[in-house]
């Protein structure tokens, strides 16, 4: 059985010196079996790490930007030959279907594209003349040395968000990925050494809980990024801060899905096949939740929903013909059953159950049924917490106020759409909802890799987002720079380097 290791300084999957000796479980979805296990790693490793980083940061920072490029572009077309083997080995130990896995490799070689570019965003601001013979300008100039802990659901697209801004502006970066699926960034630290990163730049510890606050309490590191709950992200945020790091701490989400009268219901329930129950919901940009507006809009929007979900697929990860495969354990397949009970307990209509699901010749597997829940209401549990998984819950609203209310009022305000043929009710929609980031007839609205990512209120704890320019403004310093240069000829004796002074 495969033992997953560090990777640190560029010495391959070992470790520099001895782990903590806990290792933890990698399960294959598929099967219910455990496939590997993983080094968990302490604070020494971590310090291992740190050291690394500091010794190589400072020639890295010094590197020209168009050769840090240069290393984006060769990791960038490693990474799209390696495409197969990566999407398969993070199929298999997350279980989504092999064509959601090409999905999150791709969107975070979208970030890497950005990178590509690192030379012209990094250009700073220029004032001639600002004063009598006085020049101003500003340069953007990396922290040192920053920290990504990662999620399960995107072991490829968020670590690759994260490092390639970190990296192209001129940090070391050391990624802490789930334990749950640890292989992908391992392998995509590996691709970065091979694309002519220095050693030490990009690095990979694995742990729990323990290392999470070793890397939040070291002095040497800067910033932290992180996405995964709410609650951990607040406390990584509290703990981070508290600490004198810069820190961006992306959390849950309960996204909407707004339904109009005059929505083209066929698109909504193709938009909502893939936002729900793809990737087995566990997205924080999923769609769980659908707010017909009207009850005739309600009833029908129900009446092509149930077949449309029959019709949905549920396969190992290597089924090509299945629409999404299990979730990641056995402890998370049990929370989301749970969930569904909850729901009903609590009085929504449980209009199609996918409890009790199982796949011939694969009955270990952690699979869940797709579901849908009618008549739900903001006063339950299930519509208040995140479910994170293949379920889907229609709140039905009386108009659009109370349309617009619904996700504007909830505790998470990660992403948010409208369905509409209206123009007007799209543009007042978007002007007023208290989210994040808005969809328009556009079921995931994860914004293209040169704007940015990020939520608001329990979706996101600090200033700025991920990628694009909040990446950059993320994880840099800018230093202004204000310049007088005195008459005088070169060589002009003392007068050419006196400080100005006042009176």
């Amino acid at each position: 059985m495969r033992l997953i290791d560090h990777l640190i300084a560029g010495s391959g999957s070992s470790p520099a010196g001895p782990s903590s000796g806990r290792t933890g479980e990698v399960f294959d979805p598929n099967s219910g079996a455990v496939q590997a296990h993983v080094a968990l790693g302490d604070a020494a490793v971590l310090n291992r790490a740190v050291e690394a980083a500091k010794a190589a940061q400072p020639a890295w920072a010094a590197t020209n930007p168009q050769r840090r490029a240069r290393v984006m572009f060769e990791f960038k077309r490693l990474v799209e030959a390696s495409m197969d083997d990566l999407a398969h080995l993070l199929s298999s130990e997350h279980g989504k279907v092999v064509a959601d896995s090409k999905g999150d490799i791709q969107r975070g070689l979208e970030v890497i594209e950005f990178c590509c570019g690192i030379p012209h965003v990094l250009k700073g601001e220029y004032t001639q003349g600002a004063g009598p013979g006085i020049d101003v300008y500003s340069m953007r100039q990396p922290l040192g040395i920053g920290a990504g802990i990662t999620p399960f659901n995107f072991p490829a697209m968020i670590p690759l968000w994260m490092s390639g801004v970190a990296i192209a502006v001129g940090n070391a970066f050391i990624i802490k990925p789930s334990e749950r699926d640890p292989s992908v960034p391992v392998r995509l630290a590996e691709l970065f050494l091979e694309a002519g990163l220095p050693a030490g730049i990009c690095q990979v510890v694995h742990g729990d809980k323990e290392m999470v606050d070793a890397i939040l309490d070291h002095p040497d590191i800067a910033a932290v990024s992180f996405v995964g709950s709410s609650d951990i992200a607040h406390y990584v945020y509290n703990r981070g801060v508290a600490a004198g790091k810069r820190v961006q701490a992306m959390g849950g989400a309960k996204n909407h899905g707004i339904v109009m009268p005059d929505a083209d219901l066929d698109q909504v329930v193709t938009d909502l096949a893939g936002a729900a129950f793809g990737s087995a919901g566990e997205r924080c940009m999923a769609l769980p939740v659908v707010v017909p507006v009207g009850e005739d809009t309600a009833e029908r929007l129900r009446e092509k929903l149930v077949p449309a979900i029959a019709a949905l697929r549920v396969g190992v990860s290597t089924d090509g013909e299945a629409h999404y495969g299990p979730v990641v354990t056995a402890a998370h397949k049990a929370k989301v059953e749970a969930w569904i009970a909850t729901a009903e307990a609590e009085g929504g209509e449980l209009v199609v159950d996918g409890r009790g699901f199982t796949l011939q010749g694969h009955e270990q597997g952690f699979f869940v049924g797709p579901t849908l829940i009618d008549h739900v209401t903001p006063e339950m549990t299930s519509y208040q917490e995140e479910i994170f998984g293949p379920v889907l819950q229609i709140v039905r609203a009386k108009d659009f106020e109370e349309a617009l209310s619904l996700p504007s009022k909830h505790q998470y305000g990660n992403g948010v759409a409208i369905f509409t043929r209206n123009g007007h009710a799209a543009r007042e929609f978007a002007a007023r909802v208290n989210v994040g980031m808005v969809g328009i007839n556009v079921p995931i609205p994860v914004p293209v890799a040169y704007h940015t990512f990020g939520g608001w209120k329990r979706s996101a704890f600090g200033d700025t987002n991920q990628h694009g320019m909040e990446g950059v403004k993320f994880w840099t310093k800018v230093k202004t720079v204000t310049a007088r240069w005195p008459d005088g000829g070169v060589g002009d004796g003392a007068n050419a380097f006196v400080i100005p002074t006042m009176g």
